[in-house]
């Protein structure tokens, strides 16, 4: 289940669903377009892929099939100085770790990969950004960077159907996920479990927005 962990830098003000009649979207990141990064480990092969490695919809094809008919979509994996410099009505960014299985996956940093992070604040500093964030765990996310977007959505690993991630950002379902882990806000942190007198999570075991209200973590 997709979680939505920031919706709007004021909550007043909710930056989601999105509005499927925009003028111009920029989608960007390095797992927009990335069947294998959607799908993780043990897709294919043991330890996954990269590309169109089965048969499935891309977040970016999902967008694109979402969106309205005279909605543009700028897809930019990368985006330059120039594709910034355009009127846009908001970008999707999507980001994340490459697939992995068993002891490949070990990483002592847990920083986006890819540059992630870069990426998102440069396009969040000129365009209204929704990050999406395609991984197996937590990642670090940087308090500059989460100030900067507009919303956040943790995603996992949702599979080959990109429109299971699109029904839910132009409104057409409602999200229903909660973290089911703490996400820390360091490294230095971990590990990390409720009931620590130390525990001062980014976002605390079972946290987890909806379009209507926030929903309580569980006790």
């Amino acid at each position: 289940s997709l979680v939505l962990l920031k919706n709007g830098k004021n909550p007043e003000n909710p930056f989601l669903p999105l509005d499927r009649t925009a003028k111009r979207i920029l989608v960007a990141g390095s797992h927009a377009d990335n069947l294998g990064y959607q799908c993780g480990g043990w897709t294919s092969t043991w330890f996954g892929g990269s590309g169109r490695i089965t048969i499935g919809t891309t977040i970016l094809d999902a967008i694109r099939e979402s969106a309205g008919d005279k909605t543009e979509v700028i897809y930019d994996e990368y985006p330059s100085t120039n594709t910034l410099a355009g009127q846009y009505s908001f970008a999707i960014v999507v980001v994340g770790e490459p697939p992995y299985a068993e002891t490949l996956g070990d990483n002592k940093e847990l920083v986006i990969p890819f540059n992630g992070s870069d990426i998102i604040s440069s396009i969040a500093d000129k365009i209204p950004t929704l990050a999406i964030l395609i991984s197996g765990r937590p990642l670090v996310l940087e308090p500059q960077v989460l100030e900067k977007v507009d919303a956040f959505i943790a995603a996992w690993l949702p599979g080959t159907e990109g429109r299971g991630v699109t029904d839910v950002l132009f409104g057409d379902f409602e999200f229903e996920g909660r973290l089911p882990m703490t996400w820390f806000r360091s490294n230095d942190q971990l590990p990390m479990n409720p009931g620590q007198n130390s525990y001062d999570p980014l976002f605390p075991l079972g946290f987890g927005l909806t379009y209507n209200k926030e929903k309580k973590p569980q006790e």
